[in-house]
């Protein structure tokens, strides 16, 4: 039983922390801002939400087997992978930050003459969710690695190991 655990049942749930954080932080936004965002999303923020989503799959599924204790240690053959994913996280803002200069220039081209408040927010709004889509993106997709990093050490303190000293 206890070993059923240890190897199984606390790396999956761990790896079900990031998605259930994912599924927090939607269900956290006011629902007018969620609408609002679904309602304007561009081809960017698809962009940016297809290889966030994708890397975060990626991500999971390597945490998972870096999270399974076999023997004296754990699988550290993700481990490398899981830093690289981890760091091209760091790219969504950018993707996002993009999309927001994008979206400024795009409502600064459509204000000629006079300009009603209806048409900057239409203007304006893939900025907004561009914005959005690599933040939420950059979050969800560090939360992996993070994962790791505290289950190996529960993991190991529930196993009775020694724990892990850092390599740097």
């Amino acid at each position: 039983m206890r070993r059923t655990l240890i190897q199984s049942v606390l790396p999956l749930t761990f790896c079900l922390v990031p998605l259930l954080a994912a599924a927090l932080i939607a269900v956290a936004l006011p629902a007018a801002a969620r609408d609002f965002y679904l309602s304007h999303l561009t081809a960017l923020d698809v962009l940016i939400l297809a290889l966030g989503c994708t890397l975060f799959w990626v991500q999971l599924v390597l945490a998972w087997r870096a999270l399974r204790w076999r023997g004296p240690g754990f699988d550290e053959r993700p481990d490398p992978w899981l830093s690289h994913l981890a760091q091209a996280a760091e790219w969504f803002p950018l993707l996002g930050l993009l999309g927001t200069v994008a979206g400024i220039l795009q409502t600064f081209a459509g204000t000629t003459g006079q300009v009603t408040p209806a048409q900057v927010i239409h203007n304006y709004a893939p900025a907004i969710t561009a914005t959005g889509s690599g933040l939420l993106m950059a979050l969800v997709n560090i939360l992996p690695s993070w994962v790791v990093l505290l289950g190996r050490q529960l993991i190991q303190a529930l196993g009775g190991g020694e724990p892990a000293h850092d390599k740097h």
